[in-house]
């Protein structure tokens, strides 16, 4: 037997006496005892379908309820098929990194960035090293001027344990 939804109940599983249907056309048949419109839909060949369980009393359509889930099935997979899922790519500094290391990592972020992925710029500190953050901090500040074409700062440089981290967004040149 099939899973009664309320919301998706169809023809006999309807257990209301009276309801509100609404032709195949859109056009309102008004309020009707459930078996008038059982029969309205038989006659069609087509389904009643509940659509407005809540409503008082609760609104029913005639239509071919296998096209209507074929229908929000493919609109389901349309929608999915459109979201950009947003991937966070790591990029890793040193506190004394050369210019040019510096200008390599920051092509390899705006690629990223242009792709539509965050980039999470990580700094790690090591032992003496901590105590030279404003040191790090302008490393970050050189990476974040680099990539200031295709990318934003969304979270400014930030000490966590020993990581300075920063994370850059994508610009929408769009």
């Amino acid at each position: 037997m099939r899973n009664i939804n309320k919301a998706n109940q169809i023809n006999e599983e309807i257990r209301d006496r009276e309801v509100r249907v609404i032709d195949s056309d859109g056009e309102q048949l008004g309020i009707m005892p459930i078996e008038e419109a059982l029969q309205l839909s038989i006659d069609k060949k087509l389904d009643l379908v509940n659509i407005a369980p809540q409503a008082k009393p609760p609104v029913c359509k005639i239509m071919d309820y296998g096209k209507y889930r074929y229908d929000l099935q493919k609109k389901e997979k349309d929608a999915r098929k459109k979201q950009k899922i947003v991937e966070l790519k790591e990029i890793r500094l040193s506190t004394f990194i050369e210019e040019h290391d510096l200008m390599v990592k920051a092509n390899n972020a705006s690629k990223f960035l242009r792709d539509g992925d965050k980039v999470k710029v990580s700094l790690r500190f090591r032992g003496r090293e901590r105590d030279h953050v404003d040191v790090g901090k302008k490393v970050m500040d050189r990476f974040a001027e680099a990539i200031s074409e295709v990318g934003s700062v969304e979270r400014v440089p930030l000490l966590e344990g020993r990581s300075l981290i920063m994370i850059v967004a994508p610009k929408n040149n769009k």
